[in-house]
C-alpha cells in the first residue's frame, strides 16, 4: 500500500466531503482478506444528482493528479456507482442500497480509518504486524523444542 495510494484516497475523500457526501467511512482491506484492493472508500448521495455529482468531482480531482478509473459501474442508474481505481475503490450508494448491500459488515476484518490517518505514516502499523508475525512464528518453534526435552528427559528414565 503505497504513499501514492493513500494519497489518492485522500484526494477522493476530500473530493466526497466537497460535495457532501453522508457516511462517510474509509475501509483499509487486511492483506489475507481475499479483497482485489487495497482501500474501499463508502458513501452515501441522497439523490441520483448528488451521487453523479460525488463520482464526477472524484473524477475531476484525481485526474488532476493524472488518474484515471480503471472502470465505472452503475453511474446513469446512480443507485452504486462504483469507481474502480485498483488500488482503491469507491463506492457511492442511495441510501437504500447501501443499507441493503451493508459493504462494511461483508468487509468487516478491515480496518477503518478516518480521512486524518491517511495523512500518517502507516509505517508503526507494519512494524508492529511484523514483529507479531516473528513472534507468532517463534512461538511453535520454542514449544516444540520444550517438547523435544521432556521426551528426552522420559526417555533417560
Amino acid at each position: 500500500m503505497s504513499k501514492q495510494t493513500r494519497q489518492q484516497v485522500a484526494m477522493a475523500v476530500k473530493a466526497v466531503e466537497s460535495k457532501k457526501g453522508e457516511e462517510l467511512t474509509i475501509l483499509e482491506m487486511d492483506r489475507n482478506s481475499g479483497a482485489f484492493t487495497d482501500y474501499f472508500i463508502v458513501c452515501t448521495g441522497t439523490n441520483p444528482r448528488q451521487i453523479q455529482a460525488i463520482a464526477d468531482e472524484i473524477e475531476r480531482q484525481l485526474a488532476q493528479d493524472g488518474s484515471r478509473p480503471n472502470s465505472i459501474e452503475g453511474y446513469n442508474q446512480a443507485e452504486w456507482v462504483l469507481l474502480d481505481y485498483v488500488d482503491f475503490v469507491v463506492h457511492i450508494f442511495s441510501e437504500r442500497s447501501r443499507k441493503f448491500y451493508d459493504l462494511e459488515r461483508l468487509w468487516k476484518s478491515a480496518t477503518r480509518l478516518t480521512p486524518a490517518d491517511l495523512a500518517k505514516k502507516p509505517a508503526a502499523k507494519k512494524k508492529a504486524e511484523a514483529a507479531r508475525a516473528v513472534k507468532a512464528r517463534k512461538a511453535p518453534a520454542k514449544r516444540t523444542k520444550a517438547r523435544a526435552a521432556v521426551r528426552t528427559s522420559k526417555r533417560r528414565k
